[in-house]
């Protein structure tokens, strides 16, 4: 690595080293001093959100929501859905409580205190509920012509969390906990601040587990994140006409 390498790497070790602390004191303060698990899951949720919302592509959006399909099947209520904000509509939003249709979700993330056996579990549960959800697509149209319907892209399933109840975080009962579940359980990513971070890789029966060392934990989520999202590329368009024979139903 040359001089001027070593500093860009310094910069970057800087910055993202400044804005783990942040994020972890953040999420301290909220573990100490708010008691009610209520608030304090509330409180984990606010800093998670807003260091996405801060720090991601404005082509993508970070809000707590539910998802829905155009048969009206609606998932449990997710804590941050990172959605298509340029070409997908929110189909429902007032006080705050957001509706977002299936075709223009990226990610989907549970956010806990612990890293835990039953954590896992349930943020599985939750992930599973987005991605069976029935998605649509349609032609694209521009200039030339054209483009026909795409197939739906992968979303990403994620868990965030305050600390890790084990001593090695993702070792092999995490790696057990991730076997265990059904495709459509299946997570992909995730961070615990003073712990360190993930990356699953499925590859028929065998899990990969990528690590990022605590110290850069925040780093190595987000510039995962950043690439994976990178890989899928641009959520397929919405094919309105299946959303409209809902209401056609009622006519």
């Amino acid at each position: 690595m040359s001089k001027t390498d070593d500093t860009y790497a310094t910069a970057l070790h800087s910055t993202y080293s400044g804005l783990q602390a942040r994020l972890s004191s953040g999420l301290a303060s909220n573990r100490s001093v708010l008691k009610h698990p209520v608030a304090k899951g509330n409180g984990a949720e606010a800093n998670w959100l807003k260091m996405l919302q801060d720090h991601l592509p404005h082509r993508y959006q970070a809000e707590a929501a539910f998802v829905i399909d155009a048969q009206g099947h609606l998932s449990e209520q997710i804590d941050i859905v990172l959605y298509d904000r340029q070409y997908t509509p929110e189909l429902y939003n007032v006080d705050g409580q957001k509706i977002i249709p299936a075709e223009g979700v990226y990610a989907v993330f549970e956010v806990k205190q612990v890293l835990d056996r039953a954590n896992v579990a349930y943020a599985c549960k939750k992930v599973a509920s987005v991605r069976r959800l029935k998605r649509t697509s349609a032609p694209i149209v521009h200039a030339g012509g054209e483009h026909q319907p795409r197939g739906v892209t992968p979303i990403l399933g994620g868990l965030l969390a305050t600390e890790s109840g084990w001593k090695n975080p993702f070792g092999k009962t995490f790696s057990d906990c991730l076997r265990s579940t059904e495709t459509e359980e299946r997570l992909d990513i995730g961070c615990v601040p003073t712990a360190g971070a993930f990356e699953a890789i499925y590859d028929n029966n065998t899990i990969n587990i990528i690590r990022g060392e605590p110290e850069f934990a925040l780093a190595s989520f987000f510039m995962r994140l950043l690439h994976r999202l990178q890989r899928i590329g641009t959520v397929p368009a919405i094919n309105y006409a299946a959303y409209l024979k809902a209401f056609e139903r009622d006519l």
